[in-house]
This record gives C-alpha cells, structure tokens and sequence, in this order.
C-alpha cells in the first residue's frame, strides 16, 4: 500500500477553523503539506494553526471571509509569501441561511451564494493562476453536499450552491487539465454545527460528545460520522495516488465513500416532425415519464426498536 506523502506541498483550505475544514487541515498537514488555515474569526483560526503545529504540522492562519477576489488573492498569496507555492486548495467556507421559497430574502440567498459559489470560484480561479504560473499541476479540492445532488427543503440557496460547485468540478477538470490540476468535488456526510441541529441525529450527535461512538447502522447505513471521517479523501485527492482522478463528485462519511453519477439522460422518445403539447400528453406516462426521478435526501433508516 503506498502512503501518501505530501511533504514539501503547500495547502489553502478555506473555512477550516473548526468541523470539516479544520478536519481537512489536519489530515493535509498530517501527510506533510503546509497549510494556510482561514477562518473569519482570529481567535478561533489562531486555535487552529495551534492544534495542527501541536501535532508537528505546519500552519499559518489568513483571517478573511472568502467570496471576494481580494480574499482569494489575499489567500494564494499568503500561501506563497509564507512557503513559497500552492498545490492545493480546498474549498470549505460555508454558511447557512436556511428558509423555505416564499420566506427567503434577497440577503439570505445573496450571502449564501457569495459565500459558497462565489468563494469557490474566486478561490479556484486565484489558485489556478497560481498553478500554472508553477508550471507544475495541483489540485482543487470542491466541497459540494447531498443537498446539491439532490435538493433539500428549505435550502433554496444552499442547494443551489452546492449544484453549481459539482458544475464548476466538471467544468474545470476540462479547462485544467491540460495544465495537470485536478478538479474534483466531494460531499461530505458528518456531524458538524450545520447537520448537528437536524432532530433524528441530534440525539447521536449529544451521545457522540459524551464519547459514544456512533453505531454501526448511522456509520454504515447513513455513511455518516464525525468529520474526522471524512478527512482521508482530501489527502489521497491531492496526492499522486489519485493523479488520474478528476471531474469526480466524491461522497465520504462515517465508514462509507461513494462515487456519485453526474446528470444523464435516462430515457428518450422521439416524434417525426417534430412534438405538440397533445403528443407529448399521449406519451408521457409510457416513456420518459415512465419512471421519474426521486428528489430530496432521503430520510434515515432507524432501526426498529
């Protein structure tokens, strides 16, 4: 089994002051890389770089809410300033606006999609200049959700990032890959501020901090677990051992990862000529719409007391 050896590369991970991004920060550096951790609050990205350099890694932090080019070019430069390149970047910075359609405002939508669909993109772009200017690939690290695989109540906004951040994986692993920068998206699936609120894994989540480890039917089941969980897969992204792997949407969590399929058409029918809305209503129920799509995350299994 080769091991995954990122010495000498040099990571930014956006949002990784606590939960999944500080868990990715961890991992990266834990393999060698060093990392630029950015959080919006000092104290609490200050936390992280001491946690990682208390583990023998190395970091700095870069305070700054992402969503802006000048946060992104703020972040590759740091990177390089402090450790002289990029090869890495991961895209964790997320908030949560969550309302229904017709109760959403414009701030709520506007704040949730500068966030995660902006930052991703500004970072992204920052970084792929950055990248081939070296000459020497790297690789971008996606954070998507089922949210935007599927769609989910209430997360108009948040979905609709998380859909775009798959699009743009797909799209870039075409434009980069010439230049050898991978692109991949992955969604992840853990207990975090943003999932522990959620009433079936609340009690969980509360008996996961009074140190029960989660069982084996949410861990396997469910695919979902601590955000520790789901730190393995950015390592192996960003190494050589996955050099051929991108455009990808990569799901992880508790003991479980899936590759997810990307949008296709399903069936087809055809009318010579040409369709009317009276043919298309003769048709529908016995062929393309013979078996539509399911939408929403589905609801977790509990096993039966």
């Amino acid at each position: 089994m080769p091991s995954i050896d990122l010495t000498g590369k040099v990571a930014v991970v956006t949002g990784s002051g606590r939960g999944l991004g500080l868990a990715y920060a961890h991992a990266l550096a834990a393999a060698g890389a060093s990392v630029v951790v950015n959080d919006v609050d000092e104290t609490v990205a200050e936390q992280a770089v001491k946690s990682i350099t208390a583990a023998g890694g190395n970091a700095v932090a870069e305070v700054v809410p992402v969503g802006t080019t000048e946060a992104a070019e703020r972040l590759v430069n740091r990177a390089v300033e402090e450790f002289g390149r990029l090869d890495i970047l991961v895209t964790n910075a997320g908030i949560l606006r969550d309302k229904v359609l017709w109760k959403m405002t414009d701030d709520d939508f506007d704040a949730v999609i500068t966030t995660h669909l902006k930052g991703t993109f500004t970072c992204a772009r920052a970084a792929a200049v950055r990248m081939r200017e070296q000459g020497e690939g790297g690789t971008l690290i996606l954070v998507g959700s089922p949210a935007g695989q599927r769609g989910n109540f209430g997360q108009t906004n948040y979905a609709a990032a998380k859909a775009g951040i798959a699009a743009f994986a797909r799209t870039w692993s075409m434009e980069l890959g010439r230049a050898n920068i991978t692109v991949n998206a992955i969604v992840p699936v853990a207990a975090t501020a943003m999932t522990e609120t959620i009433p079936a894994f609340a009690p969980y989540v509360e008996a996961l901090k009074n140190g029960v480890p989660f069982p084996a039917f949410l861990r396997k089941g469910e695919g979902f677990g601590t955000p520790e969980d789901c730190a393995a897969l950015v390592p192996f992204l960003a190494s050589e051992a996955a050099r051929g792997i991108t455009g990808q949407a990569i799901g992880i969590g508790g003991d479980k990862v899936a590759l997810w399929s990307h949008p296709q058409e399903i069936k087809a029918a055809y009318a010579d000529g040409g369709w009317t809305p009276e043919t298309l209503a003769d048709v529908w129920s016995t062929s393309v719409g013979a078996e539509l799509q399911s939408v929403g995350i589905p609801a977790p299994k509990f096993p039966e007391v």
